[in-house]
């Protein structure tokens, strides 16, 4: 929760310019429903939803469930944009909302693309996006680091030449490939989001001797792509030399694509490797994260639409 609480502030800080404390109801409250909304789309009663809708729309429970909680959501974001437009300033635009409501006043018809519904939705959107992936894959992170003890020490020897005790700064990443390797590694090993998200087919596509006609639900799985053996020789394996040459240099790989690919890949890719290099740095700067004495690290994913790690213990021992 307070990894959840600490990367949900940013999102929520850009979209309202409001920053909530940790222990904050409301705040508490929005996280409890889109983890209950992520976890309830992957139970078996869900599963035999997608795929007999007719038959189990009777016995809708899970359907009702999930309304609910968005209807919460919605709420709470009408609720902000609603006080926000009484007290718009077109010349001060502090947030995301801010800047859609003056849209509003500039277009000619804002019914067509900024309309009170698309607000709600967009918000949406990214509340639900910035809330959980980052993170669950800090939680990785820390997890991996535990586990592999080694490479913690390699990423903390090189934020001692690079960084010392300054405060780590995105400038920082480009002169720092061991770290920046390790943390693409844990974004392809942590594979927080192994279906992608459904995308449809806009006109009809022919692919490998296959007719998908327009309108078709497409489903790019990328766990196929990030565990893909020709790109990643230890695919299995946590191995952050493979984003590093024989020389040591970062190298991108054509397969790293967590964020998707495309013109409809995550709205918040560039803001995600700000804060998972940011945060990452500064919890290896002031600490060490190991496992409790006689505690087994299990490296298996928990079942979820975003699968992060199993529940598990670990000690954070101040840096001196």
């Amino acid at each position: 929760m307070i990894l959840n609480t600490a990367t949900a502030n940013i999102i929520v800080s850009i979209v309202l310019s409001h920053r909530f404390s940790y222990e904050d109801p409301t705040l508490v409250k929005l996280l409890n429903i889109v983890h209950e909304n992520i976890n309830l789309t992957v139970t078996p009663a869900a599963m035999m939803y997608y795929a007999f809708p007719s038959v189990m729309r009777w016995c809708s429970t899970i359907k009702n469930k999930v309304a609910k909680n968005m209807n919460v959501l919605h709420e709470f974001i009408q609720e902000t944009f609603t006080n926000q437009r009484k007290e718009l300033d077109v010349n001060d635009q502090r947030n995301l909302i801010n800047s859609f409501l003056v849209k509003q006043q500039e277009v000619k018809k804002p019914q067509l693309y900024f309309s009170n519904e698309n607000l709600t939705a967009l918000v949406t959107d990214l509340f639900v996006a910035g809330l959980d992936t980052t993170s669950t894959t800090l939680r990785w992170a820390l997890l991996l680091m535990m586990k592999y003890p080694e490479i913690q020490r390699k990423v903390q020897s090189e934020i001692e030449k690079v960084i010392g005790s300054a405060e780590p700064q995105v400038i920082h990443r480009k002169q720092m490939p061991y770290t920046d390797a390790v943390i693409h590694e844990i974004q392809r090993f942590g594979n927080i989001i192994p279906t992608n998200l459904p995308h449809v087919t806009t006109q009809d596509v022919n692919f490998r001797g296959y007719l998908l006609p327009k309108g078709t639900y497409v489903m790019p799985l990328l766990t196929s792509v990030l565990y893909d053996k020709d790109h990643f020789v230890k695919a299995d394996e946590f191995y952050p030399e493979h984003f590093l040459d024989s020389s040591g240099n970062f190298v991108k790989k054509e397969a790293f694509m967590p964020f998707s690919a495309g013109k409809r890949s995550c709205v918040g890719e560039n803001l995600a490797k700000m804060q998972l290099f940011i945060f990452f740095t500064r919890l290896l700067q002031n600490f060490t994260f190991q496992a409790p004495p006689g505690a087994t690290l299990d490296l298996t994913p928990e079942d979820g639409f975003i699968t992060g790690p199993l529940p598990h213990k670990m000690c954070a021992i101040p840096r001196v």
